[in-house]
This record gives structure tokens, C-alpha cells and sequence, in this order.
């Protein structure tokens, strides 16, 4: 049951953070719903959001900022597949999932700036909210192994009003000089 509410905790405050780098004023009233806990926005003008996806992608839409989805049908498919991504793979997995996912996000991440290629994305922000809590654990060694990753999370973490809720993690010593010189 633990696990379960720390889920629901760190969704909240992703779609907080979420808000607060959109630059939306007004908060808005979150609750959860179902046994795992799924996050639900009350919205005045219709019936409840349900998810963390649908509620990120409402928040990006009432803040117009629909770049954020994608500029093109092929970007919003590239960004929906990374959301749901984020929710179906990455969310819960055990930690021999990790590896796999970490393996392959590496992979993938090779020729990319971001997600969506050269276009920051609500893609990138939501995964990197998700990748987090990974990536602090991961040991210099592994770092160094996912460079990809590495690079690409640091430059999330680096992006302005992404990182609110979240510690800045260190992600690579310095290659030029040895460890005594920092």
C-alpha cells in the first residue's frame, strides 16, 4: 500500500510542477480514484480528468502551449507514444525491467536532442519526472554507460522551471580533469 501512495504523491506533484512551469495562475484541486490510485482533476466545465497523461495534456491545452503535444501529426503520435510509455512501462517496473528500459531508452536517445527529436516536449518533461528517482541511484559507472540518458536528463533537469519538486542530480564527472581537481 505504501508503494501505492507514493505513486499517487509524485503524480501530484509532477502535475503541480507541471502548472507551475506552464505559468498557469490558479492551482487546480487534485484527488485520486481506484485501487492504484489514479490521479483525477476536477474540471468546472465538464467531467473529471482522469490519469496523468489526459491531466498533463489538459494543462498544456489551457496554458496554449499545444507545442508542447507536437508541432506535427508525426511529433503528437511521438509524444503520445512516449506518455503512455511513461504510464505503462516505465511507472511500477521491477528492476530488471530497468535495465531494459534504460537500455533501450539509451539506444534510442542516441541521435536525439529530445524525445521528439530536436523539439522539447511534454514527452521529455513527464519522462524525465518518471526517470528520476532512477537516475539518482544509478552508480558514475552506470551513468557513464547510459550516456545517452545522462545527456539528455541533464539537459532536462538544466531546462528553465522543469526540475521544481525534484533534487538536481550530478550526472558526470568532469572527463577532463582526474578526480582531485574539482
Amino acid at each position: 500500500m505504501c508503494q501505492v501512495s507514493g505513486v499517487i504523491k509524485m503524480a501530484l506533484r509532477e502535475l503541480s510542477s507541471l502548472e507551475r512551469f506552464l505559468g498557469l495562475k490558479k492551482p487546480n484541486k487534485y484527488s485520486s480514484q481506484g485501487g492504484k490510485k489514479v490521479p483525477v482533476l476536477q474540471n468546472n466545465n465538464g467531467p473529471a480528468l482522469i490519469g496523468l497523461v489526459t491531466i498533463a495534456s489538459h494543462l498544456v491545452r489551457e496554458a496554449k502551449r499545444p507545442e508542447l503535444l507536437g508541432d506535427s501529426a508525426e511529433r503528437r503520435a511521438v509524444v503520445q507514444q512516449w506518455l503512455e510509455h511513461r504510464v505503462t512501462r516505465l511507472d511500477n517496473c521491477s528492476k530488471e525491467e530497468v535495465k531494459v528500459i534504460l537500455k533501450d531508452l539509451n539506444q534510442y536517445l542516441e541521435d536525439k536532442v529530445y524525445l521528439a527529436g530536436n523539439v522539447f516536449t511534454l514527452a521529455d518533461i513527464l519522462m524525465y519526472y518518471g526517470i528520476h528517482h532512477i537516475v539518482v541511484e544509478l552508480a558514475v559507472q552506470e551513468k557513464e554507460r547510459y550516456l545517452n540518458i545522462t545527456r539528455w536528463f541533464d539537459h532536462i533537469q538544466h531546462y528553465p522551471g522543469v526540475r521544481h519538486h525534484l533534487p538536481p542530480v550530478v550526472v558526470l564527472r568532469n572527463r577532463v580533469y582526474p578526480s582531485g581537481h574539482y
